[in-house]
């Protein structure tokens, strides 16, 4: 079983060595999150936002709150992935869209709204849990996204979350879920490294 989506999958790997003369242009970045954004968040909350490090200044703020990764100040970006905090409250507002265009009917609306006011709101670590599979599904997409694009990508958990929090002025209800490098590879990145056997990690019942 394969296809094109399916062998850049298999042949991802988190790169370490970056072109550090190669740029992406705002326009590829934005690319990027659109692509990025189209990863399936509950109820439809789109509760993401992405910081791009891109300028010499800003990647000189990152890296020393960040174990001075080299991959910050090398990759063309580096992706601030922020989750924010699950709130029903916004969902009539991402669902209007879908509305005017037809695809729900309106009064399918509180049928969303309404359960996820009982999953979330009296659940702090429920609503902290939703940004954190939020920001990671949109980061996914975006890794292979840039492997599609003949790019290297780098997801970090390296750095220091309340320094990034502060240094880059992120809301109360954001949480900076990872960095993710992307940019131009130079040649000594390793191949894809070797999975548990799936035996190992699937039960058939």
């Amino acid at each position: 079983m394969t296809n094109a989506v399916i062998e850049c999958i298999l042949s991802r790997s988190a790169a370490k060595y970056y072109d550090p003369a190669a740029t992406l242009s705002d326009e590829q970045i934005r690319d990027l999150v659109r692509i990025g954004t189209s990863a399936p968040t509950s109820f439809h909350l789109q509760n993401w936002r992405f910081i791009a490090v891109r300028t010499p200044e800003a990647k000189a703020r990152l890296s020393p709150i960040a174990w001075n990764q080299p991959a910050i100040t090398e990759a063309a970006v580096t992706f601030i992935v922020c989750g924010q905090l699950a709130d029903s409250s916004v969902i009539p507002n991402r669902l209007a869209p879908l509305v005017a265009a037809g695809v729900m009917p309106e009064k399918m609306v509180p049928e969303w709204e309404i359960p996820a006011r009982d999953l979330y709101m009296a659940y702090p670590q429920r609503q902290r849990d939703e940004a954190v599979r939020t920001g990671t599904f949109g980061a996914a997409a975006m890794i292979y996204a840039a492997r599609s694009l003949g790019l290297g990508s780098t997801p970090m958990i390296g750095f220091d979350a309340d320094a990034v929090h502060r240094e880059f002025e992120l809301a109360a209800d954001e949480v900076p879920v990872m960095l993710l490098s992307v940019g131009s590879e130079r040649p000594g990145n390793w191949a894809q490294k070797p999975r548990r056997p799936v035996d190992d990690v699937l039960d058939l019942v």
